[in-house]
């Protein structure tokens, strides 16, 4: 810390009590000095040789008849009168960057200029504030914190205007010159500073953001002004901004709700949060980590901050929303949703993102045509996430009792198919819903299955649809008919039989569903065997079947409950039917799929096929 000595005299300033200070010296005092509740007992000529304002006053009490002057409104109070008057009498005084502003509104409201004597305590602390304070990082910052109490004299003096400039200057400055801090004072000696490398030693390189930590014991209100200086000197990145605004907000802003929507702090909470978010970086798509926005808009929203402020962090928040999390997202509701979590402001902010995507989808739609769907699907990755994200954020607000069909599927609904390119974690969330809400009636679970795509389900997530009971039966005859369609084409594939590794399903759909209307009438829910499947499996790891592998798969599909097995059995027959009718001659024994080669399923493949003829 810089700092100044005045004068050469030894200090012979004395207190009686806390309201009187006078100067012990031979000669008797002649006038009494009224600063606040303090007297001080001085002598008339060392002050008015140096203090104009006080040559004014003391004249004006001598025309009263009195030996008493009154200074109630004196900047800094009895202190920093004190250090004037001990300039005056020549005594020592020292002069630092806490007590250098209060020096200096003093030194002005008593006129010691350069008119009444040179050198005079004016000058003198101008001189020290240019060459040293102002030079310094740290007391630049000390200073300027001192000039709350006075503000509108640094203000005129214009003392805050140069701390702020300095403190803006040094931030530009380039890190490998920085050899300072203010709140650990490190210096290019200290042991941490130095790493080694082999034989070799370096200076640990100086962090570009080494500055944000230092300026956070500001006051808000100087706290924006330095920043709005920083940003307009046109040099530091924005990733560095938004990393000191974060630094800030965690630095001032209290953990718990309670605390936050307090009536003691609510004001000057609401007010903090609202300079932030005007403070954040003009580039908004890259000033700021999105899980900060996120949490700056759960907060803002519980202080009550002002809309239009609140709608700029949406827009910033939806062009990085694919950087989310889960957690992120789930920002409360408040009256009058009934809801645990506000998911009307998560529809807003996915809104706003497709809005922003939806020309890189009309560039990418004639690069896939170009280039083909893999080039597509990896020019979306924001997409993906995006949908990966929300698919979670689904299966996290479905366990709200209060959740309604309609504001799940709306959601659900937004994020188009080139997003979910699996629905694994689109039918967690719906399982979850169905859960959560035993009430709902035959036709809304059909309409919230109705979002999921069975086709796009992997393995392990079909297995389980077709033991859920809670899905409509329709939806489950589509899982175990797609799933038994995909192994049959896997296993032609394993067998050397490229011409059967695709299957038409549009006639199969079809016939799922004509199967299903028929099983729902007269048939209760499936059960949880899906032996058939793991055999299929089995086809898939062997290439083909022996006799054991037959013999298995006989004893699996027996298994199954009557009703199940009679699915089963419809599913698998019109799945061959179809791979018969796309055959253009008999295929031989060596080609026909495994399950063909048990006897008595050529009759079923047959009576499959003329039925399928009679339906048409």
């Amino acid at each position: 810390m810089k700092f100044m000595k005045l004068g050469s005299k030894p200090d012979a300033f004395q207190a009686d009590g806390k309201s009187i200070r006078y100067v012990s010296s031979e000669l008797a005092t002649d006038v009494i000095i009224n600063v606040g509740e303090v007297k001080f007992y001085l002598h008339k000529f060392p002050l008015l040789s140096k203090s104009n304002r006080l040559q004014k006053l003391v004249s004006k009490a001598n025309e009263e008849n009195s030996e008493e002057v009154y200074m109630v409104d004196f900047p800094g109070g009895p202190k920093s009168f004190e250090i004037c008057a001990k300039f005056c009498y020549g005594m020592t005084v020292t002069l630092n960057a806490y007590n250098v502003v209060a020096a200096r509104c003093a030194a002005e409201y008593l006129e010691m200029t350069e008119d009444v004597d040179r050198s005079n305590l004016v000058f003198k602390i101008e001189v020290f504030l240019n060459s040293s304070i102002f030079r310094s990082w740290k007391d630049s910052i000390i200073v300027l914190q001192t000039t709350k109490p006075l503000l509108s004299w640094a203000e005129d003096l214009k003392i805050v205007g140069r701390c702020i400039d300095s403190i803006a200057s040094k931030t530009s400055v380039d890190p490998a010159n920085i050899s300072w801090s203010y709140t650990y004072n490190r210096k290019l000696a200290e042991t941490d500073k130095i790493v080694e490398e082999g034989m070799n030693y370096r200076v640990e390189k100086v962090p570009r953001d080494w500055w944000v930590e230092d300026i956070c014991e500001l006051d808000i209100d100087l706290y924006k002004r330095v920043m709005i200086a920083v940003k307009s000197k046109g040099r530091m990145d924005g990733a560095v901004i938004g990393e000191a605004l974060k630094t800030y907000a965690v630095r001032w802003l209290p953990d718990s709700v309670d605390a936050l929507i307090s009536d003691e702090h609510a004001l000057r909470n609401k007010s903090l949060v609202e300079t932030i978010i005007c403070l954040l970086p003009s580039d908004k798509g890259m000033g700021c980590s999105c899980s900060f926005l996120l949490k700056l808009l759960k907060v803002s929203i519980l202080v009550g901050a002002d809309y239009s402020l609140r709608e700029d962090l949406v827009k910033r928040i939806s062009l990085k929303l694919h950087e989310a999390r889960i957690v992120d997202l789930l920002i409360p509701a408040r009256s009058p949703q009934i809801t645990i979590y506000d998911v009307e402001l998560v529809h807003s902010v996915v809104n706003q993102f497709l809005m922003h995507e939806k020309c890189n989808w009309n560039l990418d739609v004639v690069e896939k045509n170009e280039k083909g769907s893999d080039k597509f699907i990896l020019g979306h990755g924001s997409l993906l996430s995006v949908g990966r994200l929300i698919d979670g954020y689904l299966a996290e607000i479905a366990h709200d009792p209060n959740l309604n069909l309609s504001s799940f599927i709306d959601l659900s609904q937004l994020i188009p198919e080139s997003a979910r390119p699996i629905h694994d974690g689109l039918y967690k969330a719906i399982d979850i819903y169905l859960k959560e809400h035993p009430s709902l009636t035959k036709a809304e679970r059909k309409r919230i299955c109705g979002l999921m795509n069975v086709k796009k389900l992997t393995m392990e997530a079909s297995m389980d649809a077709a033991q859920n009971e809670l899905l409509p039966l329709r939806v489950v005859v589509q899982v175990l008919f797609f799933e038994q369609v995909r192994s049959a084409a896997g296993v032609r594939a394993a067998n050397n039989h490229p011409s059967d590794a695709s299957l038409s399903t549009t006639n199969l759909d079809e016939e799922c569903n004509k199967m299903a209307l028929a099983e729902e009438e007269n048939c209760k829910p499936l059960g949880k065997h899906m032996s058939e499947i793991k055999v299929t499996e089995e086809f898939q790891k062997n290439g083909k079947l022996g006799k054991k592998n037959s013999k298995n798969s006989r004893s699996g599909v027996q298994l199954l409950p009557s009703r199940s097995r009679r699915i089963f059995d419809k599913l698998w027959s019109v799945g061959k039917g179809q791979h018969v009718e796309n055959r253009s001659s008999e295929t031989s024994g060596s080609s026909q799929s495994p399950t063909s080669i048990v006897p008595g399923d050529t009759k079923s493949v047959s009576s499959s096929r003329h039925r399928r003829h009679s339906i048409s």
